[in-house]
């Protein structure tokens, strides 16, 4: 038999009514327009699509391919989309779309009573939210279901009503609003923003109500997540994920976590699941959840005992001196039951030789070792706020005679006097004794205080012992003394071995590429109530080591599109 007999059942369909399939999807995909957008939902990714559209009605959206490229040494942006970006025209149409305004059923019923026996909308409002039974009715209502559909009309005027009836009785800042998030709806953030402002009211952060503010950023810095972007991954040596499950939650952006990895970065992923991100990683490491602060306060013991006070890496202590507090005099203090604890940071304006400086009490102390004296950086609240401008500024020079400053870290080898000062233990709820190295200086109405400085309370509260008596751990096996590897251990669950060795390989890293050392976290972490003090420990690992404000370092908080661009 040959080879055309075999095929012989293989024929042309010439009959048209049998090819009417063909015609469904020439139409499903024709378009009269294509339109360039993105997808207002306070994503981050901020992709551009093409939208192609017929009769008004999206039919298909496509990825766009035109984006600039960054320089020749980054991979390129695109292609930039996730699974909820190409179906989002699915939303658009669907049918669990809210299109209407929904009242709590029991609220309705008791309005339209209320309007029945009153006129005045204010007055009806009124005669609700004054009786207990009635205001109890809808309130405990509240997150059992019963939304019931209603109409425009019906709904402004009881927004109206109960906001009239609120300033009158309570005064108007007694109405507070959230609204979108500026980059997701500029239109819709200005018009609530200025509802509020009109009318004298509170206008709550949107973050407050998306929950996904760090707070941990304007605690350390004043911003709010004035992150790098994706493609500086590629730059990152070391990349630490966190509470942030890149593949789901940044799928535009996740090709540069596996071309940072061609690039010969390193990917650490802490999280107690094998979730997306974590099948990119070099090391997944399964920390009990919510323990991450655990894990990085025993990370930073390490660091400060191997890499700040046994050896000094050069780059690390230039890098804590010109760009932390970590040189900042504060106070020791004693307290009424005699016990020292630290004090407020040492005001400029108490030393006779500031005497008189503007806003001399928003402005703070180093003290320089060349030079045996404290002296006023520049860069303090109150140079940013005094008459003469231009000396808000990172510049170590002295605020008022210009002279360089060469902060000196740390007391330990030149102090007055060793105190032991009494430490927060908040984890177990007590307080630790532990010694540290003070200086004594006169202030021009005569008092003697002792100061310290930041670096050396940091030492102090991470249990490093450098031989000043009081409760230091004596090793890294100390299980009763917090943030030893061996005390996060009982936390996390990882093996202290695990966390000394990722400890070591973060400092070398950062060591010998100038702090390309990269965490990238999110919600996972931020939704939990101390979310701010686990970012700071993260925070403080990046500071040691000299990672931020590098490129391929850095703390990179991702949650929602916070600039437009």
């Amino acid at each position: 038999m040959s080879v055309l007999d075999s095929i012989a059942w293989i024929r042309d369909e010439v009959d048209p009514d049998g090819r009417s399939w063909e015609e469904f999807y020439r139409n499903r995909w024709q378009h009269d327009k294509v339109v360039r957008s993105t997808h207002g939902v306070n994503c981050t990714g901020s992709c551009t699509w093409n939208i192609y559209v017929k009769d008004g009605i999206v039919t298909w959206e496509m990825q766009g391919l035109d984006y600039p490229s960054l320089e020749a040494g980054i991979p390129p942006y695109e292609p930039r989309g996730c699974q909820r970006g190409i179906s989002c025209s699915w939303y658009l149409y669907s049918p669990l779309r809210v299109k209407y305004p929904y009242i709590r059923g029991v609220l309705i019923d008791l309005w339209r009573e209320a309007k029945a026996n009153h006129i005045d909308p204010v007055a009806a409002w009124a005669s609700m939210v004054e009786d207990p039974v009635a205001r109890k009715k809808w309130q405990t209502a509240r997150g059992k279901g019963g939304l019931r559909r209603t109409d425009w009309e019906t709904v402004l005027e009881l927004i109206a009503a109960s906001t009239i009836y609120t300033i009158k009785k309570h005064g108007p800042d007694r109405i507070a609003g959230f609204s979108p998030i500026p980059a997701m709806s500029m239109i819709s953030y200005a018009s609530g923003a200025r509802l509020m402002q009109l009318l004298g009211g509170i206008s709550l952060s949107f973050y407050d109500w998306y929950c996904d503010l760090p707070s941990a950023s304007p605690e350390t810095w004043g911003e709010q997540t004035d992150v790098q972007e994706s493609a500086d991954w590629y730059h990152s040596k070391m990349l630490i994920s966190m509470g942030s499950n890149i593949g789901m939650t940044r799928t535009p952006d996740c090709h540069f976590l596996a071309e940072a990895r061609h690039n010969g970065t390193k990917l650490w992923v802490f999280s107690p699941d094998f979730n997306m991100v974590a099948k990119y990683a070099d090391e997944w490491v399964a920390v009990n959840t919510g323990q991450d602060g655990a894990w990085w306060m025993a990370v930073n013991h390490v660091l400060l005992t191997e890499f700040h006070h046994q050896k000094q890496i050069p780059y690390f202590i230039d890098y804590t001196k010109k760009n932390s507090d970590a040189p900042f005099l504060v106070e020791v203090v004693k307290e009424s039951d005699g016990v020292l604890r630290p004090g407020q940071m040492l005001r400029a304006g108490r030393l006779a030789k500031y005497a008189g400086e503007e806003h001399g009490e928003w402005k703070f102390l180093m003290w320089d070792e060349v030079a045996k004296e404290p002296k006023m950086p520049m860069g303090s609240s109150g140079h940013r706020w005094q008459e003469e401008k231009g000396k808000w500024n990172l510049l170590l020079q002295d605020g008022k005679d210009g002279s360089d400053i060469t902060p000196q870290l740390s007391f330990l080898e030149d102090n007055d006097e060793v105190l032991q000062v009494e430490f927060d233990d908040f984890g177990a709820g007590n307080a630790l004794v532990r010694g540290l190295p003070v200086k004594k200086m006169t202030m021009q109405n005569g008092d003697v205080v002792q100061v310290t400085t930041v670096y050396d309370l940091l030492m102090a509260q991470y249990g490093v012992n450098r031989g000043l008596g009081g409760a230091y751990p004596d090793n890294y096996d100390d299980e009763e003394l917090p943030y030893t590897p061996a005390w996060s251990e009982k936390y996390t669950g990882i093996g202290r071995d695990v966390l000394i060795r990722f400890a070591r390989e973060w400092a070398t890293t950062a060591e010998h590429t100038n702090g390309k050392c990269t965490i990238l976290i999110g919600a996972g972490i931020n939704h939990w109530y101390h979310a701010n003090l686990m970012y700071r420990a993260g925070i403080h690992a990046l500071m040691f080591c000299g990672c931020i404000g590098v490129n391929g370092g850095g703390l990179a908080h991702y949650v929602g599109q916070e600039k437009l661009a």
